[in-house]
């Protein structure tokens, strides 16, 4: 299996493997048991990685959210406990969630192997996020450190992803209309937006961040691809239910 069909046929996996600890309830209740509100927990934790930026920063690297929303969510964070200590503690909820869903049948030491080698190996530009993540400590359990490299990728992919996005001519509020409507009141939007004619524009982002992320892949060989795909993929299968 070549780099680039590696990207592509793992890129499923690595979106949403890595955003259901993310949408768990569990992770909000130790984020209320800490002092956070809700949505507050999500950006202080995802941005955390950051520093203690302004939140246009925040607004900067997470792309889609409207940014009087950010704000208020960032600065709302920043009450509880300071972005480092947010990062260290979204990345506890990563874990855990780790420790409850990943299958025991699956090599998940094997999984953290490959991923880990494509996120070291991986270029930071345009992925502010995946930077961040990346520097954190790597759990010791298998199963957490698997989770921890796939969200790894699911940062890199989804900054490489915003980037051809944007460069594609499509705003953060088009983008979200177009894709994910329902999703509008999270993200702080009042509402959709005319996205007529606007489909080749996601369609020609979708293929660049195929291409775009390729070059980490070329940390591993056909055969180690190929077995990441895999692997990949059967936690994919397992956890989306």
């Amino acid at each position: 299996m070549d780099a680039l069909t590696a990207a592509t046929t793992t890129a499923p996996a690595v979106s949403a493997v890595g955003s259901h600890f993310m949408l768990d309830g569990e992770t909000y209740k130790q984020g209320a048991e800490l002092g956070f509100a809700g949505l507050d927990f999500y950006i202080a934790g995802r941005a955390g990685v950051l520093g203690d930026v302004d939140a246009d920063v925040v607004t900067a690297a997470l792309v889609f959210f409207a940014p009087e929303h950010v704000r208020t969510q960032w600065e709302s964070g920043r009450q509880v406990m300071a972005p480092a200590e947010s990062a260290a503690a979204f990345a506890a909820c990563a874990s855990g969630w780790a420790e409850s869903h990943v299958p025991d049948d699956l090599d998940a030491a094997r999984l953290a192997e490959l991923a880990g080698a494509v996120s070291a190996a991986a270029r930071v530009a345009c992925a502010p996020i995946f930077a961040g993540w990346r520097g954190l400590p790597v759990p010791a359990s298998p199963k957490a450190a698997a989770i921890f490299h796939m969200n790894a990728l699911r940062e890199l992919r989804f900054g490489l992803h915003a980037a051809a996005v944007i460069s594609a001519g499509l705003s953060p509020l088009e983008a979200m209309s177009l894709r994910s409507p329902y999703m509008l009141p999270l993200f702080g939007w009042p509402g959709p937006c005319d996205t007529e004619g606007l489909q080749p524009r996601w369609d020609d982002a979708e293929a660049r961040t195929d291409a775009a992320i390729a070059h980490a892949y070329e940390a591993l060989d056909d055969a180690g691809r190929a077995e990441l795909a895999e692997l990949a993929q059967a936690l994919h299968a397992a956890t989306s239910s």
